[in-house]
């Protein structure tokens, strides 16, 4: 993809808030977007992330409810729940294992990765569920532009029940729902939102 592509990605995708309710994506297109997603960067490789699609009228109805009513769950192709995982050190070694066959590094590297990971993740909570939350984010983020790259439109959510999302969908003990992302096909037009200027956010050292 040329820069002026993934530039042109990035200012022409906005939040859409009214997603036409008959359009519908089907499972290759709702499994290329994950696809696209996990090439989102992790720390060590942990890629401590999973993605529940809801797209059947039964599931939809019990996210809408568990995400304050909003009206995109319901009408949007597809809804992504994006979880981080936890304690995802403990199975770093069999995620290296493809890149160590791959050629990409050697086993050593494998092993002094995991052995870096699991000291710094171990006995730290709050930094496994920060990084799960970082990881998420990105592939979230990865997925709105992959989304847009395939002319669909997309909108993140923040606003819902954590817990009852947890509970509805089956997440396990060590994943957390960080985000939802829904995604389908825009009900009309919407321009990006004017942004801060550079020079109020951008600091050289």
């Amino acid at each position: 993809m040329s820069s002026h592509t993934v530039a042109s990605a990035i200012e022409t995708r906005v939040s859409t808030h009214l997603f036409d309710a008959s359009h519908v994506l089907d499972e290759a297109q709702i499994a290329e977007l994950v696809r696209l997603a996990t090439l989102a960067p992790t720390a060590y490789h942990l890629q401590n992330w999973r993605f529940i699609a809801v797209r059947t009228p039964a599931a939809k109805a019990q996210l809408h409810a568990l995400a304050w009513r909003q009206q995109k769950v319901l009408h949007a192709a597809v809804t992504y729940i994006v979880c981080g995982t936890l304690q995802a050190h403990t199975r770093l070694a069999e995620r290296l294992a493809p890149v160590v066959r791959a050629g990409v590094f050697g086993q050593a590297v494998g092993d002094a990765w995991v052995a870096q990971a699991s000291a710094a993740h171990a006995p730290d909570a709050q930094l496994q569920r920060d990084e799960a939350v970082r990881s998420a984010s990105l592939a979230a983020m990865t997925l709105m532009l992959a989304a847009e790259g395939m002319g669909l439109a997309s909108a993140p959510m923040g606003g819902f029940d954590a817990a009852g999302v947890a509970g509805a969908f089956g997440l396990q003990a060590d994943e957390l729902p960080v985000m939802l992302v829904a995604v389908g096909r825009a009900a009309e037009a919407a321009a990006p939102k004017p942004r801060r200027p550079v020079a109020e956010v951008l600091a050289l050292a």
